[in-house]
């Protein structure tokens, strides 16, 4: 359904409340406990904003790469592309040391390449969602086996930084950029409320 074949005639409801009749289930978020230690509630709540971002994107392909408004380059897959590379930025290469470990999908010479090279070939879609994966899952088995929270490494933009400041700027950042990922998936298709 495109915005223009929407039924606005249809009772107002509340955004926060909307999830479109037709829409596909998917994996559930904000369900796991709400008690627990620091680091499992810092691992959950990072989790459920991976979360958001798969069912703000899910059942789309080429559309993902659908740009918000001139002159933003911004779209669901450049979202995707950046938390990937971002997910390695703090994980890998600064907590883990991992010199080696830059980005895949901007460079020095295209420092806005996540965003400005996000086409729709399934090709990069699908080299995007696997990147992503590959960094969240290297991120989680870090959080997981890190001796404790206050394990740190250095980074050029903020000093040194421990894992705990890391989890909870990932929180921040995937809850900024879903909140970019709402509209963009509205301006889609009308989907509100995944």
């Amino acid at each position: 359904m495109t915005v223009d074949e929407r039924d606005d005639t249809a009772a107002p409801r509340r955004r926060a409340d909307v999830l479109d009749e037709g829409a596909a289930p998917g994996p559930a978020r904000f369900t796991r406990p709400a008690t627990g230690d620091e680091r499992r509630m810092l691992a959950e709540f990072l989790a459920d904003q991976r979360t958001t971002l798969v069912l703000k994107c899910a059942g789309l392909e080429g559309e993902l790469a659908v740009r918000s408004a001139a002159p933003s380059t911004l779209s669901l897959l450049g979202l995707v592309r950046h938390l990937a590379d971002m997910e390695r930025h703090w994980f890998r290469r600064v907590l883990a040391g991992q010199e080696d470990a830059g980005p895949l999908f901007s460079s020095p010479d295209s420092p806005d390449g996540d965003f400005d090279e996000a086409v729709a070939d399934p090709a990069a879609v699908t080299a995007a969602w696997e990147a992503w994966r590959a960094a969240v899952d290297f991120s989680d088995r870090f959080a997981a086996e890190a001796p404790h929270l206050d394990v740190s490494g250095d980074d050029a933009w903020r000093g040194t930084v421990s894992l705990r400041w890391v989890l909870i700027h990932m929180i921040e950042e995937y809850a900024r950029h879903n909140g970019h990922a709402d509209l963009l998936r509205e301006r889609i298709d009308g989907t509100r409320g995944l």
